[in-house]
């Protein structure tokens, strides 16, 4: 049903927990090739109802990016992508409106400068909400509704205080929606000052003694093996998006078709080790609440 595949490990921002933005990547780095994504559409289109544009990486900084949104749209495929806001000049707004795009992301972690570059660290906020302001004054010029616009919101220590205003910010520039997103932090079990004090935005919870734990239970279930999966840049097929640096191989799209990985042993063997428990899986272990946002 959903396909994720990666225009690109590219970035130009330095995210304090994310590999892209801290080049540090245990994988080949690279963009995604117009060929090899025009012969994976031409297999997957028949079935494939979601394509998300974003895996890690800035997908803009991909040359080819939104030709290939165009491709996917032209097929009938409904096309997401996720952005920080740093090309939305007003030529790429046209074209990302003649591209067909669905729906847009931009992530807004902060309604000042210097709460947005705590966490946007390299970033510059005057350049995303004119980016922002492109899209919704083209949308208009252009007579379109889509892509439907969307400010998230990572919700961290430094910025919980402006939760309220990235709402009256969204609302002043014409986005259609704001989502606040619990972050994900690697090293929170001694603390982090990344994690919210608004308990409800934490994906962590205070011991009491300056130890922190996941704040609930992982539940045994996950049904994203059997309807998603992601395809990184150079072809590699991993089960989800938490599988950062693609250690869990489970095909190459290169070398065999789709029809092949997603029925083969790789998958399959994948499939009934979750069967047996996430909690036996690390790409598992912190992702109780990944996908988890307000609107």
């Amino acid at each position: 049903m959903t396909v994720s595949i990666e225009p690109t490990t590219a970035c130009n921002l330095k995210c304090p927990e994310c590999p892209s933005g801290l080049r540090a990547f245990s994988r080949p780095t690279g963009n995604l090739k117009v060929d090899f994504f025009r012969k994976t559409m031409d297999e997957l289109a028949q079935n494939l109802l979601y394509l998300i544009f974003y895996f890690q990486g800035e997908p803009y900084i991909n040359p080819k990016f939104l030709d290939m949104v165009k491709y996917a749209h032209d097929k009938g495929i409904y096309t997401i992508t996720s952005t920080n806001g740093h090309f939305l000049n007003k030529a790429n707004a046209k074209k990302t409106i003649e591209s067909g795009l669905d729906r847009m992301i931009i992530s807004v972690d902060g309604t000042t400068q210097e709460t947005y570059e705590n966490y946007r660290i390299g970033g510059r906020l005057d350049v995303v909400l004119q980016g922002a302001r492109n899209m919704v004054a083209m949308k208009k010029e252009m007579k379109s509704k889509t892509p439907h616009l969307i400010f998230q919101f990572l919700v961290v220590k430094p910025n919980e205080h402006q939760i309220k205003d990235i709402y009256d910010l969204a609302e002043e520039i014409g986005i259609d929606e704001v989502k606040l997103k619990t972050a994900q932090v690697y090293d929170y079990k001694e603390g982090n000052e990344l994690i919210p004090s608004i308990d409800k935005y934490s994906r962590y919870a205070n011991q009491g003694d300056g130890s922190y734990k996941i704040k609930n239970n992982l539940s045994n279930e996950c049904w994203k093996l059997w309807h998603a999966c992601v395809i990184t840049w150079d072809g590699v097929v991993v089960p989800c998006c938490f599988d950062k640096d693609a250690t869990h191989k489970l095909g190459n799209l290169k070398e065999t078709s789709f029809a092949e990985l997603w029925q083969g042993e790789a998958y399959q063997n994948f499939r009934a080790q979750l069967l047996k428990g996430r909690d036996k899986i690390d790409i598992c272990e912190n992702c109780t609440e990944g996908c988890k946002v307000w609107a």
